[in-house]
This record gives structure tokens, sequence and C-alpha cells, in this order.
């Protein structure tokens, strides 16, 4: 048990962290204020090996252990949490899907330029009825020749507007409940009847594209298919799993900005004469927040040493998600609260903390969801 980072993860939480503060925290106001996909700073995340962290060099990735991906979600999320559900969508949901159940031909086709940045991914799973109840889905994919036509459509997909390429889940066998659901690589530029119908006007998380899609007939040619049909539920928790330690890993991120900002505001803020770093209750507050961080941290590390090792980390993912994730709004309401009426205002960050940080505790499982995941695993 170690719980000191490597020089090469030290190497790595250095560089991102300095692109973060130079590049990614100047304009993350201005992200947040126009809600604009920010294209040139994910090409630069692309050129710098970000946006394929933990996937092998021969796959255009950077061959960064979890820990180190985690590592670097957290910086850049510190500075955008647009821009860290943008990597965190792209890499551990489509890019999973592709390594984990893709087999060479695909990985090469789709999963490299993935990795390099010259491609954007996508993971269309939820429907407008189907959230957690995946096999409630209606999108069908139906065997044509060579071909499967799918009709039907997603809703709250993360990049789904910007996309090259998209991991698209529908019935193959509708009559088969989780076990007739199939995965697929969808390519919207090349595949006549990828619809994007719109995308949401959200509270937070700005900067990610949240689109709506829709599929009229699109045609794909079977070697579109991940894995076999009937894969592709099983496809679907599996990648989700792996996706919640980078969730936890912005929700880190996000909350460590937030402290930070408490922390200078605090010293520099004076009432009565003195700091208001100087009174106790602030002092109180500054240190539940660290000791929620800190905590947060270390259930992260421990799904993602899991992940490692080969071991289940089912439990272990969805605690460090749930955690991560309260304790990002928790600390983000109490730098608020440190700020006061100016926590309240867009001219201080914190507020936008408080907005990104909420959607952590509902994509990707929600906290309801999680608990009984966990407690699942408790009883089995």
């Amino acid at each position: 048990m170690d719980f000191s980072l490597s020089p090469e993860q030290k190497q790595i939480r250095d560089m991102v962290a300095e692109f973060a503060d130079e590049e990614i925290a100047p304009r993350a106001a201005e992200i947040d204020e126009t809600d604009e996909f920010p294209a040139d700073l994910v090409a630069e995340m692309g050129e710098l090996g970000l946006m394929g962290m933990p996937f092998p060099e021969e796959y255009g990735g950077a061959g960064l252990d979890y820990h180190s991906y985690a590592i670097g979600l957290e910086e850049i999320s510190r500075a955008s949490g647009g821009l860290g559900t943008v990597v965190a969508a792209h890499t551990s949901l489509a890019g999973n899907m592709l390594y984990a159940f893709g087999d060479e031909g695909q990985k090469q086709a789709y999963l490299t330029p993935l990795n390099r940045g010259d491609d954007i991914g996508a993971f269309a799973l939820s429907e407008p009825q189907a959230g957690s109840d995946v096999p409630a889905m209606t999108t069908t994919a139906e065997r044509d020749g060579d071909e499967y036509v799918i009709d039907g459509g997603k809703l709250w997909i993360s990049n789904g507007s910007v996309a090259d390429t998209v991991t698209v889940f529908a019935k193959t066998d509708p009559d088969a409940g989780r076990k007739g659901i199939s995965s697929f690589v969808v390519r919207p530029e090349e595949d006549d009847g990828f619809v994007v119908e719109g995308t949401e006007d959200k509270l937070g998380d700005k900067g990610c594209p949240t689109a709506e899609l829709r599929f009229d007939a699109m045609r794909i040619p079977e070697d579109r298919l991940l894995g076999e049909e009937g894969d592709g539920f099983v496809h679907a928790l599996k990648t989700l799993n792996g996706g919640r330690i980078t969730i936890a890993a912005r929700g880190v991120g996000l909350a460590r900005a937030a402290l930070e900002e408490a922390l200078d505001y605090a010293q520099d803020r004076e009432q009565f004469d003195q700091p208001i770093s100087d009174f106790q209750a602030i002092q109180h507050k500054l240190a539940d927040m660290d000791t929620k961080v800190q905590c947060a941290k270390l259930l992260m590390h421990k799904a993602a040493d899991k992940k490692i090792r080969g071991e289940s980390f089912i439990k272990e993912a969805a605690q460090a998600k749930l955690h991560a994730s309260e304790v990002s709004r928790e600390v983000a309401n109490e730098a608020i609260q440190v700020h006061g009426g100016y926590g309240y205002t867009k001219d201080f960050p914190v507020e936008r903390f408080y907005r990104d940080a909420k959607l952590n505790e509902i994509y990707e499982g929600t906290s309801e969801v999680l608990r009984n995941t966990i407690a699942q695993q408790l009883l089995d």
C-alpha cells in the first residue's frame, strides 16, 4: 500500500495542471457563459495525449495507468467541469467501449483516431423512458442482409452533437429483454439517418453539448456490431462501472477548485478588522471541506487500484462516484457560504462550481441507483 505518487504520476499531474491553469481556467467563465464547445482546447488536449490517456500507445493512446488518468481528469475538471465531462464521455465511455469490446479492426479504425484527438467520441445509451431502466429502451436494430437498420432515439448524450464516433445501444431482439440489447459503432457523418434533434440548455456542465439524437432507418454495415448480438447490456454495465471512477475524479477536481477559492477568499476578506479566516466558524468549514476532498480522493484511487489489478471493483467504483459526487456539491455549497453574498454572483467562480457539481449526482448512475448497487454488493 503506497499513498505517494510515482515520479511519472507527478509529472502527469504537473503537466495537466499547468495546461489547465494556463489554457482552460482563463476561459472557463467564457465557456460557461456561451456554452460553446471549445474545439480548439480539445484539439490541444489531443496533441498533449489527454484524449486517450489510459489506452496503449499501439492504438494512439498515452499508455497511462488508471491512477494517472484519474489525476489528469481531476486537473481538467478543476479548471472546467464541462471539459471534464467532454474528456470523460469521450475516453471512459466511447473509448473504453471500443477498447474492451471492439475487434482489432474496429480498434484501429475507430479507437486510434479517438485517442489521438482526431475524432470525438460519444456513448448513446439513455432514452426518454430508459434512463436508469436500461432494458426499457425502444431503439431497435434489425438485420437486413449485411447491414443493420437502426430506428429510435437517444437523450442526454454528452458530446452527441459534435461526435465523430458514437457507440449506440439498440435492441436486436426486442422480446429478449436485457439479453436482446446489442451495441454498435455509428459514424454520424457517414451514416444517413443520423439526426441531431438539438442540445439541452443545462444548469451547468457548459461547453459539453448534451444532445438528443434520432435514428431514421439508419443503415450501418454489419462489421459495426461490437462483440456478439445480445452483448450490449453487459457492455454498458462494465463500461459505466469504469466510467464512475472518472466521474469521481471530476467531482474531486470541482471540490478542490471550490476549496481553493474559499481558502483564498477567506484570507483576503476582512470583517471586524480581521480576515474571516481568523474566525473559528470559517476554519471549521475549511477543515471539513478539505477532509471530504481527501476522503473522496482515497476512494477514487482505491477503485482505480482494483481496476488496475484486474479485481472486481463494482462496489469501490460506486462508492467513489457516490461520495465524490456528493462531496463536490457539499464543498461547493460551503464555498459559496464562505463568500457570502459575493458567492451567489457570477463575479466569483464558486457559483459555477456548484452548478457543475450537481450533475455528478445524476449521470452515469444516480446516487440512488449507486446506493442500491453498493447494498447489493454487501448483501451478495
